[in-house]
């Protein structure tokens, strides 16, 4: 029996290692990859947001162990890279190049910075991962990295996805700046 377990283990082992590897590959072939670290209100960081866009130019956003209050959260690109707490103001409004409306669901939306709402568990440390093809990171129109850059807010409540500007999501609790990887 523990030759058995041994072998799920090594088993479950390589799963992990092939899953991280997966990731890992994935960024290595990207169109274009950036980073954001973020940091809370009282300027500690938080957790390390990774993006890659694909050949398809879908931006993929992943966020390992980021310590955040549990519950359900708005996180939105926003249009300056710059990221003063406390209350994090200088990162501007939502990312909006194409002058749409706040939300997902919104008829007239959403601005190219929405997305989807966020769940951090009762420990209060969660794993994010979303896409989105309303960004680039690569130049054009839409990228995150024109010349005053970008930064990804989260905010302190769950967005509704149709109420402008911000979908009624509160303070911003946690910041960090999108930055180019080579």
């Amino acid at each position: 029996m523990k030759v058995r377990s041994g072998l799920v283990s090594v088993a479950a082992l390589l799963i992990l290692s092939a899953l991280g590897c997966s990731t890992a590959t994935r960024m290595r072939n990207a169109a274009a990859r950036a980073e954001a670290v973020m940091y809370n209100s009282s300027g500690a960081p938080i957790g390390t947001a990774q993006l890659w866009q694909d050949a398809g130019g879908v931006v993929n956003i992943q966020i390992a162990s980021i310590s955040l209050p549990a519950g359900t959260h708005g996180i939105h690109f926003h249009d300056t890279g710059k990221c003063e707490g406390p209350a994090f103001t200088t990162a501007g409004g939502h990312y909006n190049p194409m002058g749409m409306e706040h939300g997902l669901q919104n008829p007239r939306g959403p601005h190219a910075g929405d997305n989807p709402n966020i769940v951090i568990p009762a420990s209060g440390v969660g794993n994010i991962s979303f896409s989105t093809d309303r960004v680039s990171l690569t130049p054009g129109p839409r990228t995150l990295n024109d010349a005053d850059g970008s930064a990804l807010v989260v905010h302190a409540a769950a967005d509704d996805q149709v109420t402008n500007p911000s979908g009624n999501s509160g303070a911003r609790i946690a910041c960090g700046v999108v930055r180019a990887l080579p």
